[in-house]
């Protein structure tokens, strides 16, 4: 899994609406924006640079664009996460477990049963 640029809050945003709606032309993406809605122009070069960092892809239709997620959010959360562990936790995923454990965010019975579903599964 090759790393990949890292996205602003409003990148990742506007990676969500594609998530979340599919293909998409810049003005659907202005009309589906929170206002204080962002101008056309803005959103477009922000679009622009989540095809440079790999994210999305575009078909023509005469001079227009939609715009298509290339990235999964699926993929995204995975590729979040590895970075996460990586630069946090020094590459230990049982490191992230025990903090998880620690802040109480998860409980020993929770976990036991996630063993016990993993051991399922291997079965």
């Amino acid at each position: 899994m090759e790393a990949m640029e890292k996205l602003t809050p409003k990148e990742e945003e506007l990676m969500r609406c594609f998530w979340a709606h599919g293909p998409l032309f810049v003005r659907e993406l202005v009309a589906l924006w929170p206002e204080p809605k962002p101008h056309f122009n803005t959103l477009s070069t922000m679009v622009r640079t989540l095809e440079v960092k790999g994210y999305v892809g575009h078909k023509a239709y005469g001079s227009t664009y939609q715009y298509y997620p290339i990235v999964s959010e699926e993929e995204f959360s995975r590729r979040t996460l590895k970075g996460v562990v990586q630069k946090y936790f020094d590459n230990s995923y049982l490191g992230v477990v025990s903090t998880l454990v620690e802040e109480e965010a998860i409980s020993v019975e929770d976990l036991r049963r996630l063993i016990r579903q993993i051991e399922e599964q291997k079965e």
